[in-house]
């Protein structure tokens, strides 16, 4: 076996661990929409507004207010959430009100919080 990969050049001492490696790898499709979730959620306005829609609905008014930019740019990252599944709506009349989509959002939010708090 030669110890060198040739696609890279890089060297090779555990070829059994790359071979389970790449049989466990996401296909592109998942590495996308994985990368796409996390992009959302690594935003700090959209972190806030994940955030803030944890145990509430709020309308793209109280949204701007809360996070203090106009309701065009509220509208923007929610249409943005939307389209990854992180957040649902439901109109009343003319106003849309804003809701995580399922509990898995805010499982993930708060799983991630919970590790930056662990001590080391």
């Amino acid at each position: 076996m030669n110890p060198l990969n040739e696609q890279c050049a890089c060297r090779c001492i555990h070829q059994n661990q790359i071979d389970a490696a790449l049989k466990d790898d996401l296909s592109d499709r998942d590495r996308a929409n994985l990368a796409a979730l996390f992009k959302a959620m690594g935003d700090p306005n959209r972190l806030r507004i994940l955030w803030a829609l944890q145990n509430r609905e709020m309308c793209v008014c109280d949204l701007a207010k809360f996070i203090g930019v106009t309701e065009s740019a509220i509208s923007h990252q929610l249409r943005m959430l939307r389209q990854l599944h992180l957040v649902a709506n439901r109109r009343q009349g003319p106003i849309l009100y804003y809701r995580l989509s399922d509990d898995h959002v805010s499982a993930l939010i708060n799983l991630a919080r919970e590790h930056l708090h662990e001590e080391r």
